[in-house]
């Protein structure tokens, strides 16, 4: 046999002994994905308590049988939360019948976050979307487990709370499954979530849960 035939021979039968052993342990190619990183190790989320915009107590229940995307700020933010809830609203209606998809407005100022203010705020945005908060004693916990950070910053009734501009994506049995991440291709401009990533990385993370 010639040197060259025998070197695609056994490029041919090593490729095919690779995909045998993936189908063998079960391992899949992981998705690959634009703006997002994914948890190697996916937990559940620990039980929390919050109250919804219509009044009603929201938990780890509310979550079930549909993907979640977390996203935290409070209504009185001057430019990343109108922003980018701006965005979320359009990738929703791209995303509707690919992904059963719940859009969670987490609130970290709850003084100034009334039941009202919420419903008002978020029901500019998309009435489908939920705006949810709670004392800091019940958001440090979650908000933490999120990867999420905020702060204070200022005093009187003016001030501003520094914010997380990420997003997290919760699967629909209550699993942390992945970051979303803000990104900047201009120096010294707002880093933005690009729909088109985001919407790629929420199917192609839904798709391949579990694998």
């Amino acid at each position: 046999m010639k040197p060259l035939l025998i070197v695609l021979t056994l490029l041919i039968f090593s490729g095919l002994g690779a995909i045998a052993a993936m189908s063998f342990t079960g391992q899949a190619t992981p998705p690959e994905l634009l703006t997002s990183y994914r948890y190697p190790q996916q937990r559940p989320l620990s039980p929390f308590e919050l109250t919804d915009q219509n009044g009603k107590a929201f938990t780890n229940v509310q979550l079930k049988d549909k993907w979640n995307l977390f996203f935290v700020g409070y209504t009185s933010c001057p430019d990343v939360c109108p922003t980018t809830l701006g965005k979320l609203a359009a990738a929703y209606r791209q995303l509707e019948g690919v992904v059963d998809l719940q859009v969670v407005f987490l609130s970290v100022d709850p003084a100034r976050d009334t039941q009202k203010k919420l419903k008002d705020y978020i029901d500019f945005f998309n009435p489908n979307f939920v705006a949810v908060t709670a004392t800091h004693s019940q958001l440090q916990p979650l908000t933490r487990e999120l990867g999420f950070v905020y702060s204070m910053v200022g005093d009187g009734d003016n001030y501003q709370v520094d914010h997380s501009a990420s997003m997290v994506l919760i699967s629909p049995d209550g699993t942390r499954v992945a970051t979303v991440k803000p990104t900047s291709l201009d120096p010294g401009k707002l880093p933005q979530i690009r729909n088109k990533n985001l919407i790629h990385d929420v199917i192609a993370l839904a798709t391949h849960y579990g694998e």
